[in-house]
């Protein structure tokens, strides 16, 4: 991507929506407990926080970063877990100012970094697209979990279609960070956005094949929702094989959701004339 501009402005507006459904929470709300086992809404926010600033120091500063790296790499299963406990016992509105501070910091500093930069990250090198991209991945996720918590069903948008792309280009290390090797052919991925119009990534007569929903794909790669409860569809065994492990996100393997638990129920867009008949 030649300019990162639209999909920070989408990180934005994604930052921004989900501002809007904890800008105004009673303080007891912000300990409702989310889908994700042990974290509460502040949890989720605070997560947030906290990778923006690890955002932001890969950014401005890749020696603090690294120094960021060495503590996670000191404790793998556990730092994300202890950087959330840690914001979440802020006070709420001293949470939503670090927040709110922290992605405005992140913003001015991806608009202003030179083009053609690469950034260090937990997982390969990001570019500022692809920065920008993660967070707004990593925002829509977290937020799913924020509305599902206070019961509120969001409307799917285009800002989905970074989502997909990051999932989809993420393929290989989801088998990679499994120890399995990533198939050597292309698949083909075509998603119905909200819109109706059909995104769509790599060959058109590839063997192996995913269709679906764009929302249910997002949800499947942030293992927001089991693959049981969604429509996304796979022809060929490795593409099969990818829906049960694909994660849009860096780091080791989620735990992923158990079936039944999907999300509120959010319009998907129209479906694809195979959804449609059931084959």
């Amino acid at each position: 991507m030649s300019d990162p501009s639209s999909v920070i402005d989408d990180l934005c507006r994604e930052s921004t929506e989900l501002d809007r459904l904890v800008g105004e929470l009673a303080e007891a709300r912000w300990a409702l407990a989310t889908p994700a086992p042990g974290w509460t809404v502040a949890h989720q926010i605070a997560h947030l926080a906290w990778t923006d600033r690890s955002a932001l120091l890969a950014v401005t500063d890749a020696e603090a970063f690294a120094a960021e790296v060495e503590k996670a790499l000191s404790a793998p299963a556990t730092f994300v877990d202890e950087a959330a406990d840690a914001g979440a016992g802020l006070p709420p509105d001293r949470l939503l100012a670090v927040w709110r501070e922290g992605r405005a910091a992140l913003e001015r500093a991806l608009r202003s970094a030179p083009a053609g930069t690469r950034f260090p990250w937990y997982g390969p090198p990001m570019s500022v697209a692809s920065m920008a991209t993660g967070r707004l991945m990593e925002t829509w996720a977290h937020g799913q979990d924020v509305a599902d918590a206070l019961g509120v069903v969001r409307a799917p948008t285009g800002r989905l279609r970074h989502v997909v792309r990051i999932g989809v280009r993420a393929r290989d290390f989801a088998f990679g960070v499994r120890g399995l090797s990533a198939p050597a052919e292309e698949f083909r991925v075509e998603v119905v956005a909200p819109s109706g119009e059909l995104w769509t990534y790599g060959p058109e007569d590839a063997a192996q094949r995913v269709t679906g929903p764009a929302l249910d794909f997002c949800l499947l790669v942030t293992q927001r929702a089991h693959r049981a409860d969604l429509a996304v569809r796979a022809e060929g065994a490795d593409a099969d094989r990818w829906l049960d492990i694909a994660q849009a996100f860096a780091g080791p393997p989620g735990p992923g959701r158990p079936a039944g638990s999907a999300p509120v129920e959010a319009p998907r867009g129209p479906r694809t004339p195979t959804e449609e008949t059931g084959r």
